[in-house]
This record gives C-alpha cells, sequence and structure tokens, in this order.
C-alpha cells in the first residue's frame, strides 16, 4: 500500500456569489438554535413608519396639515431583520479570534471612539 504525498499548503480562493450584497447592521440578535449552533440575525434600525396618515381637507377644498397617529409617551423603532447567519462550533470560535483582532487594530490606531453618551440617554451622536 502506498501513502499518498500530503500537501504543504491549501488554498482558498474567494469567489462572491452574484446574489452577496453589503449589508449594514445596526445589531445582532439570536442564540443557540435547537441544533446546537449559532444563530445571528443581523439588522437596521429606523423610526416605525405609522400604519396611516390623513390630511386636512379645508372648508375651501384646498388640502390642509398631514396628522399621523402617534403616542407620545412610546417611540417605536422598527427592527428589518436583513441576514441570518448560522454558524457552526468552530466557526462561531473563530468568528470570534477574528473579531477580536479586528478590534484590537482599531483601539491601536485610536478609533475605539465612543458613539454613545449616558447624558443623553445611550442615544447615538
Amino acid at each position: 500500500m502506498s501513502q499518498e504525498k500530503q500537501p504543504l499548503r491549501i488554498r482558498y480562493d474567494y469567489v462572491h456569489a452574484p446574489e452577496a450584497r453589503l449589508q449594514y447592521a445596526h445589531g445582532v440578535i439570536g442564540g443557540i438554535n435547537s441544533q446546537g449552533e449559532v444563530e445571528m440575525n443581523f439588522y437596521t434600525e429606523s423610526d416605525k413608519l405609522p400604519a396611516y396618515s390623513e390630511s386636512i381637507i379645508a372648508p375651501d377644498g384646498s388640502l390642509g396639515h398631514e396628522i399621523a397617529p402617534a403616542d407620545e409617551e412610546v417611540k417605536q423603532v422598527a427592527r428589518f431583520i436583513h441576514s441570518k447567519v448560522i454558524l457552526n462550533y468552530y466557526a462561531a470560535r473563530d468568528l470570534v479570534e477574528w473579531l477580536e483582532e479586528q478590534i484590537a487594530a482599531l483601539e491601536a490606531e485610536g478609533r475605539n471612539q465612543t458613539f454613545f453618551d449616558d447624558e443623553d440617554g445611550g442615544f447615538p451622536h
């Protein structure tokens, strides 16, 4: 029985799928799914649009100002989940390591600015 020679390297060629596109994310929500994998749902946020709006019609038939129903005590924000990523344990560990390297590089460049201010209720600037 002959032994096959093992390669010294593995080359990874990166090819973008035609449907791959840039996605911006404000956050991620998820957890461990029923298969024991890490499930991440990336989302963007924006002020929630009202279900409807109405315009007042003046007595002369002209269009008046627009009114939308709103609850002044509650700010509503819509979270649009645009991407779902599922990772097995090993890929999740690799992602953590990669993220830590990227964060360390940002901190080394002095680009670890604070985007939230506790005095303004934690809202971004």
